[in-house]
């Protein structure tokens, strides 16, 4: 367990918490939701003793353990893989150091005989004879092969580093979990093996991401920080973001009774109810729900982007045929003979373990690299728009405003058009006489968002578009891409939105693709496929 007392904080004029009081309790887990810089990040700090609030206190009963999903990838670079999962239990590690440096003494005393003894008491007692076996099977439950248990942690990649810190974390089953973006850089086996090591967790964990499927498999509250207090909603992100619609929805009814208002909630929770997914969260999330008031349901200050791509002309029969292309990369393939048609009404996922592997196939197809082997041809109809990951090159003017940057992909030139768009976007007053080269990543996602809808294509291909985005912007870009009546081909690490997008997968491997229609969901749990898949990574 972990609480708050009456902790604020305040940077100059800002306010970011006032008087927050809250509990966090055993047995659940907990996801802190808000705007982007709501403060989440800064909160998970004050919880962790990183940051001081400026009023306040946290409290965590004597003798409880905390970890931290740690966030610098290069802090442990000298150490071995396996031992620096361990690290994870400060105390634990710190006897085994202590006991081995000992152990290892020329001049081996009867007092170091002593001290050893009360070390291995201690190291039984906190169970260290199974800190290896627990922290392999960690590792390779997040994807981390167990050849590589004992490398260096510098000869991993960034995704494999993240991977161990999560690990990292998790070992040793601490009273109170503090996990900042946990899915960032797993694939998507790794997210459901994580998923269902919370679900079995007993301990407390408050969780910051902008999964939404993540949030909606683990969590059966969210801690909702909103002017600059943290209310607590029982259920999952879906039920917390359609309450607060409905809330909104109710406010703005003004004509509506109450009576009616109370009705429409009653019917409301009981679908959510009803559909409560998890084992664990099954049965006291259906009693918590249907606890809810009307009064206890309150609007969010969330705003939304309006995000909707129109397509000029529709599309001929013929979108784009991709034939056997291949790409290696620094001698290592990368893209195999890959080979498919894009089809009218077609909203193709793209997935596979290499990221580089989406990317690059994207980067082909629109002449921005070269294939080693193989041809694509877009159909003469096609008016493709595309989503680069790597956006800054469009962001290095300093000599012109947003309302000048997007008039560049603009027909209509118009200023007040212009800024009609922007708004949309967020992007309204002072906030379109910002200069391109200072935006965010998050405002530059946007940005390029607002000049693929004035390119109108009838072809999207967008590449990890959620990437930088609030779940506001997630949520109203799923909308958007839902709606969209042209083809679509994406990469995403969202696994709701590409679940609820995607009616094609697309699976590159290093030995061929895999391509079926279907959902991600039937594609991830079909058992053949998995075979497949398991098959063809082994072969690369």
């Amino acid at each position: 367990m972990i609480s708050t007392s009456n902790v604020s904080l305040r940077y100059g004029k800002r306010v970011l918490f006032e008087d927050v009081t809250v509990k966090f309790l055993p047995g659940n887990v907990y996801g802190l939701i808000g705007a982007n810089g709501a403060g989440k990040s800064t909160f998970l700090k004050i919880l962790s003793g990183e940051i001081e609030p400026n009023t306040g206190s946290v409290e965590m009963p004597a003798g409880q353990r905390l970890a931290v999903l740690k966030q610098n990838q290069f802090a442990y670079d000298d150490q071995q893989v396996l031992q620096t999962v361990i690290q994870g239990h400060q105390r634990l590690f710190a006897v085994m150091q202590e006991k081995d440096a000992l152990y290892a003494k020329a001049d081996f005393s009867d007092a170091d005989g002593e001290r050893a003894a009360v070390l291995e008491g201690e190291f039984a007692d906190l169970e260290g004879w199974n800190a290896d076996y627990e922290a392999a099977e960690l590792l390779s439950g997040l994807g981390i092969t167990e050849d590589k248990h004992y490398s260096l942690m510098s000869d991993l990649g960034a995704s494999e580093k993240v991977r161990v810190l999560l690990a990292q974390a998790l070992f040793g089953n601490p009273d109170v979990l503090l996990l900042d973006e946990p899915t960032n850089n797993l694939d998507a086996e790794s997210v459901l093996w994580l998923e269902n090591f919370l679900d079995s967790f007993q301990n407390t964990v408050i969780v910051v991401s902008h999964d939404r499927h993540f949030l909606d498999a683990v969590c059966n509250y969210m801690a909702d920080l909103d002017f600059s207090k943290i209310t607590m909603y029982p259920g999952n992100y879906s039920f917390w973001y359609e309450s607060s619609q409905l809330a909104l929805r109710q406010r703005q009814d003004v004509n509506k009774k109450t009576e009616d208002k109370r009705k429409e909630l009653e019917e409301f929770v009981r679908r959510f109810s009803a559909n409560a997914s998890k084992s664990k969260q099954a049965t006291s999330r259906q009693k918590l729900l249907q606890k809810l008031t009307l009064e206890e349901i309150k609007p969010s200050s969330r705003r939304y982007p309006y995000i909707a791509f129109k397509p000029e002309r529709e599309a001929g029969n013929q979108l784009l045929t991709v034939d056997g292309v291949s790409k290696a990369v620094d001698g290592q393939s990368v893209l195999k003979n890959v080979s498919f048609t894009l089809d009218k009404g077609d909203k193709v996922a793209i997935v596979g373990r290499d990221d580089r592997a989406a990317s690059l196939l994207f980067d082909i197809i629109f002449g921005e690299a070269q294939a080693d082997k193989g041809e694509f041809k877009w159909g003469t109809t096609i008016t493709p728009s595309y989503f680069p990951k790597e956006n800054s090159a469009f962001f290095q003017a300093d000599n012109m405003n947003l309302v000048d940057w997007l008039r560049q992909y603009s027909v209509d030139k118009d200023e007040s058009f212009v800024r009609g768009w922007l708004g949309r976007m967020l992007f309204s007053g002072e906030e379109s006489q910002k200069k391109p080269n200072v935006l965010s990543g998050g405002e530059k996602v946007r940005c390029m968002l607002s000049k693929m809808m004035l390119e109108s294509g009838n072809v999207l291909v967008l590449d990890d578009p959620t990437n930088h985005l609030d779940l506001e912007s997630i949520q109203a870009l799923n909308n958007g891409l839902k709606e969209f009546s042209g083809s679509l081909i994406f990469a995403s690490h969202d696994l709701q939105f590409i679940d609820t997008v995607a009616n094609r997968i697309i699976e590159l491997t290093p030995d061929g693709i895999i391509d079926r229609r279907m959902n991600y969901e039937e594609y991830l749990a079909d058992e053949t496929l998995k075979a497949q898949r398991q098959k063809m990574y082994q072969l690369a």
